[in-house]
């Protein structure tokens, strides 16, 4: 039986007037879309070809157009180029010389060859190119892979010079932690020798118009036909966050589907079926580390035609505001709960086994603890602490190695960047100070922990009861006390690249005492995941955050009943 969307797929691109498929993710210069960052990245990249100095550097994250941008690049070099292309860079140092020779013609012997020998046959080949007036280029594509002691050896390359210049021109295009991986201080030598830098990012979202346009433009599409309204083009930019690779995935589909369904113009429902077609799972999608229950309102969002307005709400929003101002609590003063840092002695673990859980529908007022000591003391059993008795206070909490974190919020999209089981200060109908157990959040309903079973309260109910307070408990690393950022010497930030190490299955932590380059890029990677802020800086709800996704800490639920 004939591949059916294989036939199509080939000869789509005829029935709207074009010469070929516009939206191939084959890599072809013609359809490089000089966007203002792909001109001036073009432009340092060729200054630094010409400069005759040691290094240049692209970066840029996965399909933003790095591969035909370089392709661009060497369609320019002088015809007097001799050029090595390194695609896998995962090799040793002596693999690294051997492909470059092999890439240039150069002899080497067979098997007995030692890195004496190839750095030998490979001065002598870049000496009779200089005096033929040549130019040796070496392209190393994916560097970031790049072990430590082979950055090294490409530096030991650039020491093969005439008095004017360096005989042999690297380039070296990788994901943005390469440029925080030849930050290091250790590969400062290299790093100066960097003439020409640049990193690409993604298109926004009038780019993103224009990038489009201009494949249909390249590909031969007849002037006058617009085969993308703009509302597709800004739902493909949105999903796509201007990836070019991810843009040419989308649109290709739905040209496919418009193909199919005999139509010369991609409406709604062609991008929703080429999103799902597409983008449904694999580590590519923009929403990959979403919440599934977020998605599911984004997606209800943008079905009712809101997406826009919506973003600009609280993630919960009801007839009346989400955090309802009440007046100040009559009830006996309660100590406010700070952070306090733990002693050095106890070491995280992962909290006890959660109690049953039963859901029960029943009105808020009934639902809550007058007395702060013992709802803390009920959210300590939750959270697994030891010892922490019936009515325990904040300050006695680091004894077990726990401490309480009390902090304001104006949305629950804010308390939900906690990700804890939390215990809100409430405001009683009769103004009388009150604390509820926050167990679970769904769309519209929060789950509070009353007896050893989840009760169920509209959020609408709850957010006129609640301004903004709330405490959760947490195992403050020994010593914590403070955000770490990069330069920090701090034994905190030996914990925290140990707890990287066991997230990734590495044996070797990122950093030990010193924050450095690279440690900072992988926190900015988890950030990111997990829905934070990626500024690289290890805050409370990063480590919180990190803490949880070690199996080491009870969530805050979202799934709808906890």
């Amino acid at each position: 039986m004939p591949d059916c969307l294989g036939i199509m797929a080939r000869m789509y691109h005829r029935y709207f007037g074009m010469q070929e498929a516009p939206f191939s993710i084959a890599v072809n210069p013609r359809y490089l879309y000089m966007s203002d960052r792909h001109r001036d990245a073009l432009a340092h990249l060729l200054y630094g070809v010409g400069s005759g100095g040691g290094f240049v550097l692209l970066t840029g994250e996965v399909g933003t157009g790095k591969t035909t941008l370089i392709r661009c690049l060497l369609e320019q070099l002088p015809e007097q180029t001799d050029l090595a292309i390194v695609l896998n860079p995962a090799l040793n140092s002596q693999e690294l010389l051997a492909t470059v020779c092999d890439e240039l013609g150069i002899q080497y012997g067979n098997g007995d060859y030692t890195l004496k020998t190839l750095t030998d046959r490979l001065h002598a080949f870049l000496l009779e190119n200089h005096q033929r007036g040549r130019q040796t280029v070496l392209l190393i594509d994916e560097a970031q892979h790049l072990r430590f002691e082979v950055l090294e050896q490409i530096r030991l390359l650039t020491n093969l010079e005439t008095n004017t210049r360096k005989l042999l021109q690297i380039i070296l295009v990788g994901q943005p932690e390469l440029a925080e991986i030849l930050a290091r201080p250790e590969l400062r030598q290299l790093n100066q020798r960097v003439s020409a830098r640049f990193e690409l990012h993604a298109l926004n979202q009038r780019e993103t118009r224009a990038y489009i346009g201009h494949r249909l433009q390249v590909a031969g599409l007849p002037a006058g036909q617009e085969l993308f309204p703009g509302r597709v083009v800004k739902a493909v930019y949105r999903r796509s966050g201007g990836i070019p690779r991810l843009i040419n995935l989308l649109c290709d589909r739905m040209l496919l589907g418009c193909y199919g369904r005999n139509q010369l113009r991609v409406d709604m429902a062609m991008y929703r079926a080429a999103t799902a077609e597409v983008l449904g799972a694999g580590e590519s999608r923009p929403w990959a580390g979403i919440r599934p229950w977020l998605l599911a309102v984004l997606l209800l969002a943008a079905g009712l035609g809101g997406f826009g307005a919506w973003q600009d709400r609280p993630m919960f929003a009801s007839p009346t505001p989400v955090l309802t101002p009440a007046a100040p609590a009559q009830s006996p003063t309660t100590p406010a709960p700070e952070l306090s840092p733990s002693p050095p002695a106890p070491a995280i673990s992962p909290p006890g086994p959660p109690a049953p859980v039963q859901v029960t529908p029943g009105p808020l007022d009934i639902y809550w603890e007058a007395d702060f000591g013992a709802a803390l003391g009920q959210l300590a059993k939750l959270a697994g602490v030891v010892g922490a008795g019936p009515d325990p206070a904040c300050d006695t909490l680091p004894q077990q190695g726990w401490a309480c974190l009390s902090r304001r919020v104006q949305t629950w999209n804010e308390l939900l960047e906690y990700g804890r089981p939390a215990l809100l200060t409430l405001v009683t109908e009769q103004r009388y100070q009150a604390f509820g157990i926050l167990l679970s959040l769904s769309v519209d309903q929060a789950g509070l922990w009353v007896e050893n079973r989840v009760v169920e309260v509209p959020i609408a109910e709850l957010a006129s009861r609640w301004q903004g307070e709330f405490t959760l408990i947490w195992q403050a690393p020994a010593g914590f006390s403070r955000p770490l950022r990069v330069g920090d010497s701090d034994p905190v930030v030996a914990w925290l690249a140990q707890q990287f190490a066991e997230l990734d299955g590495q044996s070797q932590p990122l950093a030990t005492e010193l924050f450095n380059p690279a440690l900072a890029t992988r926190v900015k990677y988890f950030q990111r995941e997990s829905g934070l802020s990626d500024d690289g800086v290890a805050g409370v709800k990063t480590l919180l955050k990190l803490q949880q996704a070690l199996g080491q800490a009870r969530s805050l639920s979202t799934t709808g009943n906890g």
